[in-house]
């Protein structure tokens, strides 16, 4: 488990929400528990996004801050592999 800084800041009635220690996973919420649940599912399509093309994740740093962020706290990345299995019709070769 990897553990990155989320930072939320209110923006009038919306929340704008970013993984300060990950470039590019950002995103907006109508409240704070939207926001949360959409940064959760935005860092993990982007880490995905990192180990499908071959490169390695942003190392977290624990020191990242945004003066201007209204709450800041822990949020966990944890991925499990998979096995895919395609299963051809009889007589094609892959």
């Amino acid at each position: 488990m990897l553990t990155y800084k989320a930072m939320y800041k209110y923006l009038g009635r919306e929340v704008h929400a970013e993984v300060l220690d990950f470039p590019g996973v950002i995103t907006l919420g109508e409240d704070l528990p939207e926001a949360r649940r959409m940064l959760a599912s935005a860092l993990v399509d982007m880490a995905e996004t990192y180990l499908l093309r071959g490169e390695p994740l942003p190392r977290p740093d624990p020191t990242c801050s945004d003066p201007e962020a209204d709450i800041e706290e822990p949020i966990h990345l944890l991925l499990t592999g998979a096995s895919h299995i395609t299963m051809l019709p009889q007589g094609v070769a892959s």
